[in-house]
């Protein structure tokens, strides 16, 4: 089962039709969570003090940590998230935050490093840019390095398209261009 991740907010979104591209080459079922319809609110106090006191006693059964079994489950993982402001939407952000449950996506050893319990091997990223995406670090590479440090998933690619927005630009060259490349 493909778990669809998808932080694309626009009706026409370039970065869905990269995604929609991919998903269609997997060829497998598809789970789509839909930031935008789920509205994930960012964790408040009186919410983590509670998932906290839940995951510690190990009752995983409480809807909070659905999203958080659906990722560790998965077999393969895509999230389309367009680049804003360096980085990706805030949607996304929320979604980490729920799924980042220790017991369920992610444990401690004894030394205090983090080891994956997530059952996906690959985890794909698309994006979209109106502009160069000059330093993956703060999009792509942060969703890369949760996947390496936290949750097990070794093989984690991006995919994306730039300078959609540039005055000039070809945008329809450079998304058939992305494609191509994700059909190869």
């Amino acid at each position: 089962m493909i778990l669809f991740v998808n932080a694309c907010v626009r009706k026409e979104s370039r970065t869905k039709r990269l995604a929609d591209c991919l998903l269609k080459k997997l060829n497998d079922k598809i789970k789509e969570i839909n930031l935008e319809k789920e509205n994930i609110l960012p964790l408040d106090n009186k919410t983590l003090d509670s998932r906290t006191k839940l995951a510690e006693a190990q009752n995983f059964d409480n809807p909070i940590f659905n999203y958080a079994k659906d990722f560790a489950n998965a077999d393969t993982i895509v999230i389309a998230a367009p680049f804003w402001d360096l980085s990706f939407p805030a949607s996304l952000k929320c979604y980490i935050e729920a799924i980042n449950i220790v017991g369920l996506t992610f444990a401690y050893s004894a030394n205090g490093a983090p080891y994956g319990l997530c059952k996906a091997k690959k985890l794909y990223y698309v994006t979209t840019s109106g502009g160069k995406i000059f330093n993956d670090e703060y999009g792509f590479g942060y969703i890369k390095s949760l996947c390496n440090n936290f949750y097990g998933i070794k093989d984690v690619s991006c995919i994306k398209a730039e300078n959609l927005d540039i005055v000039g630009s070809d945008v329809e060259t450079i998304l058939k261009a992305a494609e191509k490349e994700i059909l190869l």
